[in-house]
């Protein structure tokens, strides 16, 4: 139903807000003092639409702007796209937040690419699910990339944000979803924050750039997906010239050296004894035992020398923000026009500039007027 301006409600911009708080129909209802039952005729049913009051409660409610409810859902995320780590342990209602953590921050992409030229997406699928298929994908990746064969990979994030992708966080989703990676308009892969380890965040990275290389339109609850990921992963960090030669070779593991290994390659101590693992240089025994010392010294949750290895962060939306901050168009701005909010803006941990104290005559210029096309480029290194 539409209001007096004759702009029309939709229900599902307000379930899309609400999910995203994780918010229940009872939990918003209650918040409000309204019932369940009309919560959920607001999201399901075209012909109710709440008065102008409710409307302004909704959205501080929820920190959005009123005209958030107005403007259809665009960029809509579907599970089916997704590729979620801990996918079957996860309830059902964290990964529709997740979900709709994923929809608003589209919004935020298609806003900054309709602004800016963002770096061309040259991540191409591969062909082949074996061992030695994967092996020769991550290959391919490192080549087509410009990094050395046998060589660490000095950033992740910003190996991946060259290539096209976008990565951000979700504040507040949930600790059980290590990591998650899907294809809108380009690719866009998402971290947890909750994850301290420097290593392993790295490597969550490496694994969802394997799902997007080796599973696009691939349905997403296969567990063997998985496995092909952190293959990928595997592979790309630790390209098997270099750990062949690099990797210490002996009857007993010399665990300082693979802590030097840790610290240049920028991976974890279970990692590297996967890898020799799946590249043969050890056997069963060997791998086994070397898991249990590693269990037994507590490094499964919390390994030594992380501090050693810098913590990455995405470059391409702060970019692109500092950006727009040079042409006067500040996080409040950009939040005003999509109908959200700085608050919303910070859960992606977006840098937030504030705007000089006093901005007389400064209007908000609409996208289309101020379309500049600069090009976001990544720093160097």
């Amino acid at each position: 139903m539409s209001d007096k301006t004759g702009k029309i409600f939709h229900g599902a911009r307000l379930r899309l807000a609400r999910t995203f708080q994780g918010l229940t129909l009872a939990d918003l209802g209650e918040r409000i003092c309204a019932s369940r039952q009309y919560m959920q005729r607001l999201e399901a049913d075209p012909t109710v639409s709440p008065s102008s009051e409710m409307i302004q409660v909704l959205a501080e409610t929820l920190q959005v702007g009123p005209k958030f409810f107005f403007e259809a859902v665009r960029g809509e995320l579907q599970e089916e796209v997704c590729h979620f780590r801990k996918l079957r342990t996860t309830p059902l209602y964290l990964r529709r937040k997740a979900l709709a953590s994923g929809t608003m921050f589209n919004s935020i992409v298609d806003y900054l690419a309709a602004a800016f030229d963002l770096p061309n997406v040259d991540i191409l699928p591969g062909s082949g699910k074996s061992p030695e298929n994967i092996e020769r994908a991550a290959e391919k990746c490192r080549l087509r990339w410009g990094l050395h064969i046998d060589a660490p990979v000095n950033n992740m994030v910003r190996t991946v944000e060259r290539a096209g992708a976008v990565t951000t966080t979700f504040e507040g989703v949930s600790p059980d979803i290590d990591a998650f990676s899907y294809s809108y308009s380009r690719p866009i892969m998402v971290r947890n924050t909750a994850k301290s380890s420097t290593s392993r965040a790295r490597f969550d990275i490496a694994h969802e750039l394997g799902h997007l290389i080796l599973h696009q339109g691939i349905e997403s609850d296969d567990p063997g997906l998985e496995d092909e990921a952190n293959r990928f992963a595997s592979a790309f960090l630790l390209p098997r010239a270099g750990f062949l030669r690099e990797f210490p070779r002996s009857s007993r593991l010399s665990w300082t050296n693979l802590f030097s290994m840790k610290k240049r390659w920028g991976v974890s101590i279970q990692a590297i004894i996967r890898r020799a693992y799946d590249l043969t240089l050890l056997g069963a025994v060997q791998y086994r035992t070397s898991n249990i010392y590693i269990s037994r010294n507590g490094w499964k949750t919390a390994e030594p020398c992380e501090s050693d290895i810098p913590m990455e962060h995405p470059e391409v939306v702060p970019s692109a923000m500092e950006m727009l901050a040079e042409q006067g168009v500040y996080a409040e701005d950009m939040a005003q026009e999509l109908g959200l909010s700085v608050p919303i803006l910070e859960r992606f941990t977006i840098p937030i500039t504030a705007p000089p104290p006093q901005r007389e005559g400064v209007k908000i210029v609409s996208l289309e007027r101020r379309r500049s096309k600069q090009a976001i480029t990544n720093h160097s290194g």
